[in-house]
């Protein structure tokens, strides 16, 4: 069964997909149209993406003192990437842009990430040109956003730096008024800014005219102290290069240094870097007088107000979260196939007979053997299921976006709820899918002979990009399911409600419906418990292990809607890839959704095992 096939099943038959075109945004859209871009982006994913994974894996950006230098490959995708308008699918027509539903977008980008995911497919860029297109001044969009839509510019995202890591109220970047004039720049508050940054993809490269860095930074006070916590910290454009209110270059360089490259153990092909804001190494002279008249400080425009650079940032983030998630899971659906193929062609092995094993037959392949039938079925399971988990995220974006008021209301509030597990459930249980992909080739999967010790080794970095397991977790237990009166938390409990009740129809899905009741009351009841004593700390402890739990939960939800709509269409036609999806929710039910007793046991006894452990006694 081929990705494509997988996806028109959870796009038109799971999805309804085609029923947004009932709308007014995408009314000049259809199946058609819609099919057209996933041709189009098939057929770039497996010419210009997929021939050179390896390459980039092992042609690692260099850097020889003037310039990154990347393969050609890398530099041929970016072009038909940009050129295919995918930058800008889901924006207006009048910005040049399709006004393609989001879940058409996120379907159509899943062929580039399972081809190749660290040669890349703007999702930094777009992010960081949607973002613009909100909180940025009409200047701002037109010289940046519209630039970054087109292909010609590039973009990033600067949070984390070497002392603070993931602590963003830590964040020490300095942003200083450029002169007396600097309020009147046409491009927006004109500041200086210098610190470092650490951990940025694509933070430097000659793959675009430019890169336009979207920097966290604080403006210090009236006493030169930069204000405390994340309440304080701005959000400013940096350029690599300076630019005028038309977005040509200047020809000056802005303040903006390569401080070093990172090389990581996977997204080999990514440029990651750490870079140093406003050292001196490209100075820029002042057209307000600022600073200290040497030129030193790179130059930012503010975005939206001051100290409301991270609300903005969260913009960007959540869409980085949501492309994270649809990253890992394609990763692990890269895996699942190579698996499957090699299962399908390994002979190796004998069935055993009631008088053991006949030497004198021939070997069958391996997938005949029942474990190795166990991995490939956990694969599909944990793959698929995280795909339609994306999708239906997707799905819930464009009904924020162009559903009645009502319907965008509870789509924003289950958006909060799931984009936690959206981004850590795939990372973690794809990941796996890639340790089971390995497991399956033995010894070759430990070889560079095959490409499944790749994929693993580009999906481990999952589990950090955009925020660790323990950071979603706490934002889901501490935050997510407590908003507005646990309202989104509710809205999520009647649509697993409302599936439960029409699987309890359905015979062979019945138990699955009793199953995946029983197990959302655990959740609940666990919520509860965890927050009883009204101590955060207490409540927090075990937040990784709720993660799991609630993630294990959604996805058999996940799994029993999709079964669901396999059994329909079954009803009038017998098909083995819905069959295959019937089993992969029988295997999540019997063998995954169980474990989700253990993780909740330690949640609702606020368990504080690991965090008394005395510091002294490890």
């Amino acid at each position: 069964m081929s990705l494509r096939s997988t996806l028109e099943f959870l796009l038109y038959q799971w999805l309804d997909a085609e029923s947004l075109n009932r709308r007014p945004r995408f009314a000049d859209h259809s199946r058609e149209t819609f099919d057209a871009v996933l041709d189009t982006c098939e057929r770039i994913a497996r010419e210009k993406y997929a021939p050179f994974n390896r390459l980039v894996d092992t042609q690692e950006p260099r850097f020889d003192g003037d310039q990154v230098i990347l393969p050609q490959a890398t530099h041929d995708a970016q072009k038909a990437y940009a050129e295919s308008g995918m930058l800008s699918a889901a924006q207006d027509f009048e910005h040049g842009g399709m006004q393609l539903p989001y879940t058409i977008e996120a379907a159509a980008n899943a062929f580039f990430a399972m081809a190749s995911v660290s040669i890349g497919s703007g999702m930094l860029s777009t992010g960081n040109a949607n973002l613009l297109m909100v909180h940025g001044t009409p200047l701002q969009k037109e010289v940046f956003a519209k630039n970054e839509f087109c292909g010609r510019f590039s973009g990033t995202m600067c949070l984390s730096e070497p002392q603070a890591g993931s602590s963003l109220s830590d964040v020490a970047t300095r942003a200083t008024p450029d002169g007396e004039d600097y309020a009147q720049d046409p491009l927006g508050a004109r500041y200086r800014l210098r610190g470092n940054k650490m951990w940025i993809s694509a933070g430097d490269h000659e793959l675009t005219e430019n890169i336009i860095h979207l920097v966290l930074a604080k403006i210090p006070g009236a006493d030169g102290q930069l204000p405390t916590g994340t309440r304080g910290i701005s959000l400013f454009i940096v350029p690599k290069k300076l630019v005028n209110e038309a977005g040509v270059l200047t020809g000056e360089r802005n303040d903006v240094a390569l401080a070093g490259l990172n090389h990581k153990l996977g997204w080999r092909g990514t440029v990651n870097t750490l870079l140093n804001f406003g050292e001196g190494k490209y100075p820029v002279r002042s057209t307000g007088g600022g600073l200290d008249g040497k030129g030193a400080g790179a130059v930012g425009y503010l975005v939206g107000q001051p100290g409301e650079g991270l609300r903005c940032m969260f913009h960007m983030m959540n869409e980085a979260r949501i492309g994270v998630g649809i990253a890992a899971t394609m990763l692990g659906l890269a895996g699942y196939e190579a698996a499957l193929d090699y299962a399908k062609s390994r002979p190796q092995g004998r069935p055993a007979g009631p008088a053991g094993k006949d030497a004198t037959q021939p070997q069958v392949p391996i997938i005949e053997h029942a474990d190795v039938k166990r991995m490939l079925l956990a694969q599909k399971s944990y793959c698929e299921g995280a795909l339609a988990l994306e999708l239906y995220c997707a799905r819930l974006v464009d009904e924020q976006h162009s559903g009645t008021p009502e319907a965008a209301d509870e789509a924003r509030l289950l958006l909060e709820v799931l984009t936690p597990i959206a981004k850590s459930w795939p990372s973690e249980w794809c990941l796996e899918a890639n340790s089971l992909a390995i497991q399956v080739h033995g010894g070759y999967g430990y070889t560079r002979d095959f490409p499944v010790e790749q994929y693993w080794r580009d999906n481990r970095l999952n589990m950090i990009h955009e925020g660790t397991h323990g950071i979603q977790a706490m934002d889901l237990l501490g935050r997510k399911v407590l908003m507005e009166s646990g309202r989104g938390l509710a809205l999520l409990e009647g649509r697993i409600q409302a599936t439960a009740a029409q699987a309890q129809q359905v015979a062979e899905l019945a138990a699955h419906a009793a199953a995946l009741t029983a197990a959302w009351q655990q959740v609940t009841d666990a919520t509860r418990a965890a927050w009883a004593s009204g101590k955060p700390g207490d409540a927090l402890a075990n937040a990784v292990p709720y993660l799991q739990a609630f993630g294990h939960a959604v996805l058999a939800w996940i799994w029993l809607d999709v079964a669901l709509s396999a059994q329909r269409q079954n009803a009038t036609q017998s098909i083995a890839a819905n069959v295959g999806r019937t089993r992969a929710a029988a295997y999540f039910y019997h063998y995954e959704l169980p474990k989700i007793g253990a993780w909740l046991q330690v949640v609702a006894n606020r368990d504080l095992t690991c965090a008394n452990m005395p510091e002294d006694a490890f």
